[in-house]
């Protein structure tokens, strides 16, 4: 049987990768090429929705993203995705760029929609049809194209296709009508603007070249199945007039009898090859010629439904889905499909017309016979267009042209050969053959716009051959054909000779040609300078590295004085700055410093380079006068010394920053260099450069440096800038030092006020010897660091009075107290010290140190005077009060009034200061500045706590209140009763009176509290009615004293009674807390404490029935409901009218039993609620009580109740007649054949399991079927249970359990005709069949291998012990290995030799080829040899020669050695030889050792030279011969006389000693015969004067005459050959060397002066590779 010319493959199992079965659908799962495979997913109602997209062509990559849509597509080969939801909302995302694209809504839904190209997506709503360009920025939103007909009403929309122009557009829609699928179709002309209406399922475009044709053919094809029959239809659609016309076809499509219900559901079109893809419902594919509508295969490849497909990249296939989530792929098998077809001699010419078109191997032999014929009988034109149209091209040869050109020219036509090209050129391109043969005759007619128009075509295969052809008549061209012929070392040098230099380096990389670039820079730079600069450039910038040799390019542009050039290229060329490239650096700048000092200048100072030779360019730039550079690589000291004093020709910016570079040594050392050679010139370069290094120098050695050249200036101006910045004490010293020796006194002064670093006493003292004309300077340090007593001494001392004012007055005012107390210690005038203060301006003295200062003097009245003229002077500072205050307490002039009406004064410094002189001044001061704990001290240690008491209510703060009132005051008491009896009754704020309390409270003091309350509320007072005060009064009783809590009730009126009564509850006085409500007429709150608090229902039911009220008997129910006390609580609702708690009644009236009651209840709530938890308590109240006709009454009278959850509570509970009349209210059939079968009767069980149609149901109906032995219901069940995979094996488990085994293989067997029927079916009945009818199982298997699960049928037969059964399923398993070994252990049963064969080649386990030999050696010895035939090539030959000559059966097996002995294996020989020795095969043996030398053969040599046979001593010598064991063989001959072969031995030995022995021998023998046989065959190994002396010996001399004749003669030719050899050689010689007697030395004149023009630099030109332009 010939191979299936289709490639059949499952690319993917969907659920193999997490996809759910219910997922696997047409609604869920999209495919819109051959790329992405995109389904929606949602695994439960709780499980957030998501869609996945399976990269087919990434490894089956998967995308999942959480997204919630009606349905969604991806693009063809973009990671584009467009989204549907609520049928209208329409949105694409990019999810590579994660960015919306574009979104719309539709006014109408959209029922179907499909990628129709890259850009495009065409939508099909309930009325038309629309294109949305997602591409097109302009269009945001669908495009209607046009209007649906009425043909596709009510239909379901599967396909939408256009052609490749989007001219031509067709819509596809199925119905159910009269029981079949009717395909109703719209075909729309976009040109024309008109529909017309088809009956068809599946459509397609394509287009087809047809013979002779210019352009392609537009075709429109579908197929339709009818009531009658079934069509393919192909038709023409825009017909143009220069095409041929399409004659429609209408071919039958074949279905299976037992496929009565398909029909075709997909069509696409292979535009390589042509043929259309059909496939159909029940997984049947169909390939049709799209030219001529023939039938090319059918066959079934998927057993379940394939709903959707889409074509392959190239248009080769077809990919479908199927419903069990297999993702298929079809496509045509090249290598199959011609033979296939040609099996059927009526498909010939399809088969050739398939070939040629589609390039197709197979009907090679048939179009080289049709060839050959045509052009035998002279149809030239017909051979010329089979050649042309040959698949593959393959008698597109040379052989063919020379053909064609050598046939003659018809009168009136073109040539075959032009008339040949001309169809090869209307077809495609040329091959490189044809395009030279075309070319010539072109190019020699000067037709050159045709070849140009041919390349701009692409119409001929470009070559190197083209190239050379078409370069003699345009180069250009020429270079065009090079390119595209990738031929680089002809392309560079067209581009060369055209100039285009710039396009070399470009296309010498991307093509990875490496001319000689140098070479070629030669030529570039002699013949355009600028170009060859710029192309140097480029090649030393290669990415990769440089193309070139830049010391080359350097000497190329040296070679021509062009410095500029080398320049600008060696800057770009070294950019990267290189170690490698430090040679290359130096020259450049050497160039340049000797010829263009100012380049090199700029070069060093951009800092290009750093690994040039820097001492050889500091000595350049040193030479140049470029002292900068050179300072720059200099780095022997001398040298920079000798440079650096040259400061008049360097920057002095960079000077100084060029001493950053050089050691502390260096530069002590440079600037000592400096002074010492011209002080004045270089001082202010020296002192920038200590400036700016001092902290690195050190100052100290600096300031030694300045100091040894006695230049104060130098200090000066050095110190000046480093001062502001150091920190050392002596740099600051020596500063002030300079700078006095300067006469800078300003400078002075201003280090000794803004310094912190110099030492103070050191300064000091350097300023008093100083004797400065100006004391400020002394003043400030003295000032800053607290020299105050040291400086007034020195000044009084010095009489220098006004210096003192001086320093009070303007340097600090505020040191006038310290001034005062020197001036008061060394015993000055108060004249002298109150002048000095008057002079002083009070707000900048501070007071209270003035005053510090005096007091501690006992001389405080000293300043009196000061301080009243500074408080009339409006000075306000509270020291000045303060002073005044303490000066009038002491002269008790009346400080009381002071005290009271001044508010300047420090409260606390004067209290404390009038606590030992007066408490009760202490008091006026404490109380005027609220000093509360000074003052509460105060008085407690005087007993003054009247005076504390009105403070404290007085002040009003709770802090105070609670220190006061803490337990650890043991004042506490004394202070309380004077509250209670003096403050409180005095006030008349209740704020005040209130914080009191609040202090009492806080402080637990409840005793002192209610007495503190009693007073002011049951007392008369402003307080009496104050609510808050009543609740505190009541408050504080309930907490700590029960007992008056009553009375207060009763006697008090003004307080809140909700909070009271929460209070009473919170403390646990129910009955005040009843009383409080009840006096307030709460009487729902008066129930709840009785209910929820007292806990007496009977109070509160008499309490209800005396207020009688709804709310109070609602709580009185609820109460009486919670104490299960059931039907009061239904009673209490009911006069309550209450219906609000029913949820909880229902509960506990149904758990209590107390239906009838609850009937009662529910009835009520039924007026005024319309809820479900109340009807369906009522329903199924009627349902307990056994009330069916109520309960019917009921469901049929308008009502909300959840009937199904109240039938399957009543189904739970055993009420099945109420559960039935439940289900059947609401037609649940799958609960009410549940029930049914509890009341036994399966017959309408049955019927409502198949209206439910749930497995579930099935499967009870099943089971209580099958126990009651209903078994033609139990089938009807089983049917339908076991097309669900995973409720198979529980069917099977219950039959078997219950022994009905024939039963079970019915229903299985009933079931394989199902159209759900699956594998595990097939699998099921073929485990059943090896269990109860073994006899059947081989039936079985033959007929539904394919469907069947094969491992788990093995097992099956294997525990069955079903032999030839289990072989056959390895067999179709492609268990080979296992199908052998069980064939071979139960050979009884299961052997059979041409069976056996066939398996045992494809085995895998090379070990089962050598358990088969020992199989047959031991059971089928006559077959060995027809076994190891076909084990020929896969056993190990050594191994099985080691096997049969271990158990001695060597002979068994010579045929298999003598076939294998071409391996020339050295036990296979071995094998043979002893077997050939063993047989006296002498023959075979000689055969044997001379074709195959892998044997030992010394060894077998020497069993031969033993043996009697002659003959086999004869190839015993000859293997010594081959051995090269020239005696021994010899020998062997001589002893058997065969002197033929050990003249030969001799002869190829090529030893002469060996050939010398034997001539002696036959010599010794007489043996003439011989000996002239020996002179003849061994005649170059013998030597003459050997065969002289044995002649002359012996007397042999006519027997050697000829020997010595030839000897002569050969002699005599061969010293004439050397004498005419010598002679030509002196002629050659002589001839020479005239020759070189006239040749010039040098060059090819003998005068230089005649030599040409010299090169510059002497370097000679260099060849290019290329001529002269």
């Amino acid at each position: 049987m010939a191979p299936l010319p289709i490639k059949f493959t499952e690319l993917l199992q969907l659920t193999n990768v997490g996809i759910a079965p219910a997922s696997i659908g047409f609604n869920s799962c999209t495919l819109e090429s051959d790329q992405y495979v995109c389904i929606r997913q949602k695994l439960s109602d709780d499980a957030s929705p998501e869609v996945i997209i399976i990269d087919l062509k990434n490894d089956n990559n998967i995308i999942r993203r959480p997204i919630k849509a009606d349905s969604a597509i991806m693009h063809w080969n973009k990671q584009v995705i467009a989204l549907k939801a609520q049928q209208r909302t329409l949105q694409i995302f990019d999810l590579a760029q994660k960015a919306k694209l574009k979104s719309a809504t539709m006014n109408e839904d959209v029922v179907f929609w499909k990628w129709i190209s890259e850009s495009t997506i065409g939508l099909v709503t309930d009325s038309s049809v629309y294109h949305w360009n997602i591409l097109n920025p302009s269009e945001n939103s669908p495009q209607k194209i046009f209007d649906r007909n009425n043909n596709l009403a009510g239909c379901q929309i599967i396909n939408y296709r256009t052609d490749a122009d989007d001219k031509w557009m067709v819509v596809v829609g199925i119905s159910q009508q009269q029981g079949r699928v009717v395909g109703s179709m719209q075909l729309y002309s976009r040109d024309r603007g008109i529909s017309q209406a088809i009956e068809g399922h599946a459509a397609a475009f394509g287009t087809i070249r047809l013979d002779g044709a210019p352009a392609d053919t537009k075709l429109f094809t579908f197929a339709v199945r009818t009531a009658t029959g079934a069509k393919l239809h192909v038709v023409e659609v825009d017909h143009q007039a220069t095409n041929p016309v399409f004659q429609k076809k209408a071919v039958d499509v074949y279905f299976p009898t037992e496929a009565v219900n398909d029909f075709p559901v997909a069509m696409q079109v292979s535009l390589k090859y042509s043929v259309i893809y059909l496939v159909t419902k029940y997984g049947f594919i169909h390939l049709y010629d799209l030219e001529t509508g023939t039938c090319i295969f059918m066959n079934r490849i998927s057993s379940e439904t394939i709903f959707i497909t889409a074509p392959d990249a190239d248009a080769s296939g077809i990919l479908g889905v199927n419903r069990k989530g297999q993702v298929l792929a079809v496509s045509i098998d090249e290598s199959t499909i011609i033979p296939y077809l040609l099996q059927n001699p009526a498909n010939s010419t399809l088969a050739v017309r398939l070939a040629s078109r589609a390039g197709l191997p197979g009907a090679d032999q048939l179009y080289q016979q049709q060839f050959n014929q045509l052009l035998s009988t002279g149809n030239y034109v017909e051979a010329a267009k089979t050649a042309a149209n040959s698949p593959r091209g393959f008698l597109r040869t040379p052989e063919t042209i020379e053909r064609f050109k050598a046939l003659p020219a018809q009168p009136g036509q073109l040539s075959v050969i032009l008339q040949y090209f001309g169809m090869l050129l209307d077809k495609g391109s040329l091959n490189k053959h044809e395009s030279l043969e075309l070319v010539r005759p072109v190019l020699a007619q000067n037709r050159k716009h045709l070849l140009e128009k041919w390349l701009n075509e692409n119409k001929l295969e470009c070559s190197e051959e083209l190239g050379d052809i078409v370069r003699l008549h345009d180069l250009n061209l020429a270079l065009a054909i090079y390119l595209r012929a990738n031929v680089p070392q002809k392309v560079v040098a067209a581009f060369a000779e055209t100039g285009q230099f710039e396009k070399i380096l470009p296309y010498a990389k991307q093509s990875g040609y490496q001319p000689d670039f140098t070479s070629l820079l030669q030529h570039i730079v002699r013949v355009n300078p600028e170009k060859g600069a710029e192309f140097a450039t480029a090649l030393a910038n290669e990415e990769g590295g440089p193309l070139v040799d830049i010391d080359r390019v350097v000497d190329v542009f040296q070679s021509q004085n062009m410095i500029q050039q080398a320049t600008a290229f060696l800057l770009d060329a070294l950019k990267d700055n290189k170690p490698e490239q430090g040679h290359l650096q130096t020259r450049l700048l050497e160039m340049n410093l000797l010829n263009a000092p100012q380049v090199a200048d700029a070069i060093l100072g951009n800092e290009m380079f750093s690994y040039y030779d820097k001492p050889r360019i500091a000595q350049l730039c040193e030479n140049a006068g470029l002292y900068q550079r050179a300072l720059e690589h200099y780095e022997d000291p001398a040298a920079i010394k000798r440079v650096i004093v040259n400061t008049q020709q360097l920057n002095p910016d960079w000077l100084v920053t060029y001493f950053g570079k050089l050691s502390v040594e260096q530069t002590l050392d440079c600037l000592n260099e400096m002074l010492r050679v011209n002080i004045r010139q270089n001082l202010q370069t020296v002192v920038q450069v200590a400036t700016k290094f001092s902290d690195l120098i050190g100052p100290a050695r600096l300031i030694d440096l300045f100091e040894k050249y006695r230049t104060a200036e130098g200090l000066y101006f050095y110190l000046g800038s480093v001062v502001n910045v150091s920190e050392d004490p002596e740099v600051h010293f020596k500063y002030i030092e300079a700078a006095t020796k300067m006469g800078q006194f300003t400078e002075v002064e201003r280090i000794c006020r803004d310094s912190n670093y110099y030492n103070p006493e050191k300064v000091k003292n350097f300023l008093k010897e100083a004797k400065l004309t100006e004391q400020l300077p002394l003043i400030i340090v003295c000032d800053r660091f607290n020299f105050i007593h040291d400086l007034v001494l020195y000044l009084y001392q010095n009489q220098q009075f006004h210096s003192i004012e001086v320093y009070v007055q303007r340097v600090n005012p505020a040191r006038a107290p310290a001034v005062v107390g020197g001036l008061l210690d060394v015993d000055c005038d108060e004249p002298i010290i109150k002048n000095l203060l008057a002079s002083v301006n009070p707000a900048s003295i501070p007071i209270d140190e003035l005053v510090s200062e005096v007091e501690s003097r006992n001389r405080l009245k000293l300043l009196l005077p000061f301080l009243e003229a500074t408080l009339a002077s409006g000075n306000q500072q509270q020291a000045v009060y303060n002073a005044l205050a303490k000066i009038y307490i002491d002269s008790n002039n009346n400080p009381e009034k002071f005290l009271k009406e001044n508010d300047q004064y420090d409260s606390l410094t004067v209290g404390k200061y009038c606590e030992k002189r007066d408490p009760g001044l202490a008091f006026i001061a404490y109380q005027k500045g609220q000093n509360d704990l000074e003052l509460i001290n105060i008085t407690n240690e005087n007993s003054m706590y009247k005076a504390q008491a009105r403070y404290l209510l007085q002040r009003a703060d709770p802090e105070i209140w609670a220190f006061v009132l803490n337990g650890n005051n043991v004042h506490r008491r004394a202070l309380i009763d004077q509250v209670v009896s003096t403050a409180v009754p005095e006030s008349t704020e209740p704020g005040k009176v209130s914080i009191a309390v609040k202090a009492f409270l806080d402080a637990d003091l409840p005793s002192e509290l209610i007495e503190l309350l009693e007073k002011i509320i049951l007392e008369p007072s402003p307080f009496s009615d104050n609510g808050s005060l009543q609740n505190l009064l009541m408050l504080t009783a309930a907490k700590s004293d029960k007992g008056r809590l009553m009375d207060y009730i009763h006697q008090l009126n003004a307080f809140n009674a909700e909070d009271i009564a929460q209070m009473c509850i919170d403390v646990g006085l129910f009955e005040e807390a009843f009383e409080v409500f009840k006096k307030v007429d709460n009487h729902v709150a008066a129930t709840n404490v009785l209910v929820e608090h007292i806990v007496s229902i009977d109070r509160a039911q008499e309490y209800a029935e005396r207020v009688e009220l709804p709310e109070v008997w609602s709580i009185v129910a609820k109460a009486q409901l919670d104490g299960l006390r059931v039907s009061d609580a239904i009673e209490s609702y009911i006069r309550a009218q209450d219906p609000s708690n029913y949820n909880e009644v229902i509960e506990i009236a149904t758990h209590a039993g107390k239906d009838e009651d609850l009937i009662k209840y529910l009835r009520m709530a039924r007026k005024t609620l319309r809820e479900p938890p109340i009807d369906t308590a009522l329903a199924f109240c009627y349902a307990r009580t056994d009330q069916l006709s109520e309960l019917e009454d009921f469901l049929q009278a308008t009502n909300v109740a959840d009937v199904e959850a109240s039938g399957d509570k009543a189904y739970e509970e055993g009420y099945h007649q109420a559960a039935k009349i439940f289900f059947t209210s609401v037609s649940n059939w799958a609960k009410l054949a549940t029930t049914l079968v509890h009341l036994e009767d399966y017959q309408a069980a049955v019927e409502c399991a198949r209206k439910a149609n749930s497995v579930k149901v099935w499967r009870q109906v099943n089971e209580a079927c099958v126990a009651k032995k209903e078994f033609r219901l139990a089938q009807i069940c089983g049917l339908n249970l076991i097309v669900h995979a995973e409720e198979l094996q529980d069917l099977v488990k219950q039959y078997e359990r219950n022994g009905y085994f024939d039963e079970l293989i019915s229903v299985l067997e009933a079931g394989l005709g199902l159209e759900r029927a699956h594998m595990g079916m097939f699998t099921e009945l073929g485990i059943a069949l090896s269990k109860y009818h073994p006899d059947r199982v081989m039936e079985h298997l033959k007929l539904f291998w394919g469907r069947i699960n094969i491992p788990k049928m093995i097992r099956a037969c294997e525990e069955a012990h079903l032999w030839p059964e289990l072989i056959f399923l390895y067999c179709h398993y492609d268990e080979w290995d296992n199908a052998a070994l069980a064939m071979m252990e139960r050979a009884a049963d299961a052997w059979e030799h041409h069976s056996f064969k066939d398996i045992i080649v494809k085995v895998a386990n090379l070990e089962i080829y050598y358990r088969a030999l020992n199989f047959y050696l031991q059971e089928q010895p006559s077959l060995l040899t027809d076994l190891l035939q076909a084990l020929t090539a896969r056993v190990d030959v050594n191994r099985v020669v080691r096997m049969f000559e271990k158990s001695d059966n060597i002979p068994l097996i010579k045929p298999f050695l003598l076939n294998v002995q071409t391996q020339n294996k050295k036990s296979v020989n071995n094998a043979i030889n002893d077997l050939l020795i063993e047989e006296e095969d002498y023959k075979t043996l000689r055969d044997s050792v001379e074709n195959y030398d892998n044997y030992d053969p010394v060894e077998l040599a020497q069993r031969l030279e033993r043996h009697d046979l002659v003959f086999f001593r004869q190839i015993a010598a000859s293997i010594y011969r081959k051995n090269k064991r020239w005696e021994k063989s010899i020998a062997l001959s001589k002893q058997d006389k065969l002197f033929k072969d050990a003249i030969e031995t001799a002869a190829i030995s090529s030893k002469p000693d060996v050939v010398e022995e034997l001539l002696r021998y036959f010599v010794d023998i007489g043996s003439r015969e011989c000996y002239v046989g020996m002179l003849y065959a061994c005649y170059d190994l013998i030597r003459l004067d050997v065969v002289m002396e044995i002649s002359w010996r012996y007397g042999l001399t006519d027997y050697t005459m000829p020997f010595m004749i030839n000897y002569m003669s050969q002699q005599a030719s061969a010293i004439e050959s050397l004498k005419k050899d010598n002679e030509e050689r002196k002629t050659r010689e002589t001839s020479q060397r005239t020759e070189e007697d006239n040749t010039p030395i040098l060059g090819g004149s003998r005068l230089m002066l005649t030599q040409g023009p010299a090169q510059p630099n002497g370097i000679a030109p260099q060849p290019t590779g290329f001529r002269g332009f």
